[in-house]
């Protein structure tokens, strides 16, 4: 889902609000018939909740406003339509991530976690290649983002030219492509059985770094 698609939606509950309104004779729409106004309070609480993540403030102000005077008061309505216009107003300023970026940067996070717990049982090995999957895929995340193809004549590009590509797009730093040419060696000695050329501690330091990278330049 993309910015424009995010704004589509957000204009769309924004009018139902407004028609609404314009029926009415009181701001608050309190003159207008129960159904009406819980289905235009229903429609922006869900979007508010569905476009926004978890913790946000944006949902505990909704939480705490409905809470407080009642989710079928149509007092609130005003309210949450303010609520809903700050959001949009993040969206394209750009201060909130899509929920594809959240996810995906949580799903990986969970990957690098579970590499962290097989460092610290001894397992630096099978960590250097897992965390080095994820971030060959956030390369691969990075390029479709950036609009840079990710196939060549029907056969996946290599991580090291993804790597390339995006430097020379201004996608990242040229310091973050010398780390990452780095990054992506220690997974191949990993992958290879090169295990003697590579320690615990430099291992670690690969995770640490590339949660950094993902964090710094999400996809």
């Amino acid at each position: 889902m993309n910015i424009q698609s995010i704004t589509e939606q957000i204009d769309y509950v924004l009018s139902k609000w407004n028609t609404l309104k314009s029926q009415s004779r009181y701001e608050d729409c309190s003159d207008l018939p129960g159904d009406q106004v819980m289905e235009v309070i229903s429609l922006i609480d869900s979007t508010i909740n569905r476009l926004t993540p978890p913790g946000s403030i944006h949902r505990e102000n909704a939480k705490s406003i409905a809470t407080r005077y009642g989710v079928d008061n149509s007092y609130i309505m005003k309210s949450f339509a303010g609520i809903l216009k700050a959001i949009r107003s993040e969206y394209e300023s750009g201060y909130i991530q899509t929920i594809q970026e959240l996810i995906h940067a949580d799903v990986f996070s969970d990957f690098i976690d579970m590499a962290d717990y097989l460092i610290s049982e001894g397992y630096k090995d099978p960590a250097a290649v897992m965390i080095g999957s994820v971030l060959e895929e956030h390369l691969r995340k990075l390029c479709d983002r950036n609009h840079i193809l990710t196939m060549d004549n029907g056969k996946p590009k290599k991580a090291d030219r993804f790597n390339s590509e995006l430097a020379s797009n201004n996608a990242y730093s040229k310091l973050d492509q010398k780390n990452i040419t780095s990054w992506l060696d220690l997974r191949n000695k990993a992958a290879h059985g090169k295990y003697s050329e590579y320690t615990k501690e430099q291992v670690l330091l690969y995770s640490q770094s590339v949660r950094d990278f993902i964090t710094r330049n999400p996809a």
